[in-house]
């Protein structure tokens, strides 16, 4: 089993990266940017490659001691970023700057891997620039991002670029059966109902709640006939992605407030003293901006969800001859497809698309759904 292995669905691009794993120092690009849909596999791939760069035998054999701590992201001459929060900090880049000012301590090279080069304001990636365009000798930057255009022309132009694309739906399947141990069947749902994204698709197969969630999601067209119903429906999708977020972190949140209270010397039960209190508060707004982006990035899958119902529809009022990503729900599809025409479920997927615009935006969640969910109401009996 190699370091490739994982890399589903992306031949041509593990071939570009085996090639340039073999280059001499001399010959390999100091600055490389992975793009591509979310769950793609941009992480998958820079880790990969990482691995390969730093292997002991230069292959990624994914055997030896070197590839496997790359991939698990503990390598010592490997530093691997990426944030939860809305963007990158400054200061953290800066500190991977002056790492990169390093020699490597036991492999070839020093990589410097950015998960979340998109990120990054314009004036965290000033910071990046110049270390980019003038990497010392054994320093390479991986940086990824879902398009090019996510990150700045400055950056883009001085990265080798490698653009991934969606995975096949039976590449996907296949990956959770023989790495995850899927039942097949579980495994082909999971992998169209995720739409091809792996991470996603690994959770469907595995967790009931998070079908149970996504069933729900597929089912809003049903439940709307009136405005009611679109402000009611609007209000459960935002509060199921927040109550979701929610628990996620709220764990988490506890455990490092404690660990903090506990670094700083203060007894379980006991006040801040308001000399520390300024500590505690910029956790509290870290985790703060956690929380937010969890719940975007919850709301913003349900509503990619979503718009596989309307894509479905399509599908079904062309006669295309296309795989349908909600097979389970045709007949239903075929009630949604029969209350209108193409051009009206492509005005229900620009809605969606716009709603998804907003909140990303920082519009309030809740007003961008209701206006989606008013947008997504059959039209009356008897209209053009």
């Amino acid at each position: 089993m190699t370091v490739w292995d994982d890399l589903v669905g992306q031949e041509e691009a593990v071939a570009v990266l085996r090639r340039a794993a073999a280059l001499g120092s001399g010959a390999l690009a100091h600055a490389w940017l992975f793009t591509g849909p979310p769950g793609s596999g941009r992480s998958t791939a820079a880790r990969a490659f990482a691995a390969a760069l730093l292997c002991d035998t230069g292959t990624g054999c994914g055997t030896c001691h070197a590839c496997r701590t790359a991939v698990q992201g503990t390598h010592a001459d490997l530093r691997v970023v990426a944030t939860e929060l809305l963007t990158l900090r400054i200061d953290a880049v800066r500190e991977l700057v002056q790492a990169a000012q390093r020699r490597p301590s036991t492999g070839r090279w020093r990589i410097i891997l950015v998960e979340d080069a998109d990120r990054m304001l314009e004036r965290t990636t000033n910071v990046l620039l110049k270390a980019v365009e003038e990497p010392p000798e054994r320093t390479v930057w991986l940086l990824c991002a879902p398009s090019p255009e996510d990150v700045l022309p400055t950056i883009r132009s001085r990265a080798r670029p490698v653009r991934l694309r969606v995975p096949p739906v039976a590449a996907v399947a296949d990956l959770l059966v023989r790495r995850d141990g899927v039942d097949p069947a579980m495994a082909a749902f999971a992998a169209r109902a995720a739409q091809s994204h792996v991470g996603l698709a690994r959770r469907l197969a595995r967790d009931e709640g998070a079908r149970t969630r996504r069933r729900e999601v597929v089912r809003t067209p049903l439940d709307l006939s009136g405005p009611t119903d679109a402000v009611v429906r609007a209000g459960e999708l935002v509060d199921v992605a927040s109550e979701e977020a929610s628990s996620s972190t709220a764990e988490r949140d506890a455990r490092e407030r404690a660990e903090l209270l506990r670094t700083l010397g203060v007894e379980p039960g006991r006040a801040v003293p308001p000399a520390l209190r300024s500590q505690v508060r910029a956790l509290e707004e870290d985790q703060k901006k956690r929380a937010t982006r969890l719940r975007r990035d919850v709301l913003d899958r349900a509503l990619l969800d979503l718009l596989s119902v309307y894509r479905d529809v399509l599908v079904l009022q062309l006669g295309a001859d296309v795989d349908l990503v909600n097979a389970s729900m045709v007949e239903d599809l075929r009630a949604l497809a029969s209350r209108g025409g193409p051009a009206a479920t492509l005005g229900r997927m620009d809605a969606i698309g716009t709603a998804r615009e907003r909140i990303q935006a920082n519009v309030n969640p809740l007003l961008a759904v209701e206006a989606m969910c008013v947008a997504l109401l059959p039209e009356p009996v008897g209209a053009a």
